[in-house]
């Protein structure tokens, strides 16, 4: 795995750490973030996409991370391009 750091969030201290990388191997962004809680999941998994079932995967989750982060984001999404991802 080709995994590129791209940032952690500067907020969190020594508790918990919302990071974002870009896996150049696989061509995903990766994301660490907190868990959901209980009526954020639910309100997620309730939510009907257009052609897509219901639900959140098994496979799948929720992740949350704040949105002070955005610039790291676009920076991900920015490196994800050059390297055309």
């Amino acid at each position: 795995m080709a995994l590129r750091f791209i940032g952690i969030d500067p907020e969190t201290g020594q508790q918990g750490s919302p990071t974002i990388w870009v896996d150049e191997e696989k061509r995903e962004l990766v994301l660490q973030g907190w868990k959901p809680d209980e009526t954020l999941e639910a309100e997620c998994a309730a939510f009907e996409a257009p052609g897509h079932a219901p639900g959140i995967p098994a496979h799948e989750a929720v992740v949350r991370i704040p949105a002070r982060m955005v610039p790291m984001l676009r920076e991900a999404c920015d490196v994800a391009d050059r390297a055309g991802l």
